[in-house]
């Protein structure tokens, strides 16, 4: 059985000692400069509204209003967790944004701890945030070597030099590192689609045709991108993603990125054509040649496989057109190292992290040859 401690244990347990004295003193110290400083956020940010005709109420510890102890001042609602991954709840209550960086921190790690169900609003991805947290998120280093970055001079916003972490960063704000502009970076999301017939790879069209986004818009709030464009009539494997680093890389031609294409003829494929299409021919844009070709069939010669690496506009289509062909179906069946294996038409899927990074690492050594 458990003994019961004595009166005068629970006395001298409580009592608080000189360090725990001086700790209070530190941290009433350190609410007084984080009282200052929010003091002077509020001025500015009242300074701002105003410019931008935003009608601000003052508010004090009278009836008749004014400013409080703090140099604050209120608007008619408060917004509650400012975040780049999710829109603004608006509460009429200043209780509902009192949330602490850690809560926020560990909101946002719930947010994106599944890839592809992050939430964003593409207009206004935050109201405002913290100057360090900004530079953190851009990638650039973490919050405390950002937050010295600040103090030492470096970071300008909208041109004018900045030296408080906590200053809060308005939304279209122009954050610069050193002349250099920062921005945030954003959850990275890679699909593979099976592209169906009759869909554009395009972000909206004009007359209203369907888009390759129109398939993928349940898979993810983020603003996604095709990479390696299909025209309206190809079908097969279409990357998408709002990694720009990676899109870039997978269509500049001295990474060579393999396709392989699947066409389907009007008419048979002679011997001699064949042979012409891999030892390239002349188009009105220059010279082309297949990596690879090669009958489908033993029976059909009017079903061919060609390998090749250019991202010329409809390069396929007009091989076969050149020769005098009309192609009445194109699929590509891989891009870079992946296929449309399990994959219906139509049908769409995350890439694995394994994919993703072989993707980036993918043909690395062709551009450091040819940059020697």
């Amino acid at each position: 059985m458990k003994a019961k401690r004595s009166d005068n244990f629970d006395k001298f347990a409580n009592k608080k000692k000189g360090s725990a004295i001086k700790e209070e003193y530190r941290q009433e110290k350190k609410q007084a400069k984080k009282d200052s400083r929010a003091a002077g956020e509020a001025a500015r940010q009242r300074k701002k509204d105003i410019e931008r005709g935003i009608a601000v109420e003052p508010v004090g510890n009278n009836k008749k209003g004014g400013f409080d102890k703090k140099g604050g001042y209120a608007k008619k609602e408060f917004v509650t967790g400012p975040t780049k991954y999710g829109a603004l709840q608006k509460s009429s209550s200043p209780r509902a944004n009192k949330r602490t960086p850690a809560s926020m921190d560990r909101a946002d790690a719930k947010r994106t701890a599944s890839i592809g169900k992050v939430t964003a609003n593409d207009d206004m991805p935050y109201e405002q945030m913290p100057l360090n947290k900004y530079i953190a998120h851009a990638g650039t280093c973490g919050r405390r070597e950002a937050a010295e970055l600040v103090k030492s001079g470096h970071i300008t916003v909208n041109g004018d030099t900045v030296l408080e972490p906590g200053y809060k960063v308005q939304y279209k704000d122009v954050v610069r590192l050193k002349g250099k502009v920062l921005q945030l970076q954003v959850t990275p999301v890679y699909i593979l689609l099976n592209k169906p017939k009759d869909y554009i790879c395009t972000a909206n069209d004009p007359e209203g045709r369907k888009t390759v986004l129109d398939i993928i818009k349940n898979a993810t709030t983020q603003r996604m991108f095709p990479v390696g464009r299909l025209d309206r009539n190809t079908t097969g494997v279409l990357i998408l993603t709002n990694d720009g680093d990676l899109a870039q890389k997978l269509t500049h031609p001295s990474y060579e990125i393999k396709k392989i294409y699947e066409v389907t003829l009007d008419k048979p494929v002679t011997k001699a054509d064949m042979e012409s299409i891999a030892a390239g021919i002349e188009l009105e844009d220059g010279f082309i040649a297949a990596d690879a070709v090669s009958y489908l069939s033993n029976t059909s010669k009017n079903v061919i496989g060609i390998e090749i690496h250019s991202g010329r506009n409809r390069i396929v289509r007009r091989i076969f057109e050149h020769l005098g062909y009309d192609v009445r179906h194109l699929d590509r069946v891989m891009f870079a190292n992946l296929t449309k294996k399990n994959v219906d038409r139509g049908k769409w899927r995350f890439l694995a992290e394994k994919e993703v990074r072989t993707l980036k690492f993918l043909n690395k050594s062709f551009t450091r040859k040819a940059s020697k």
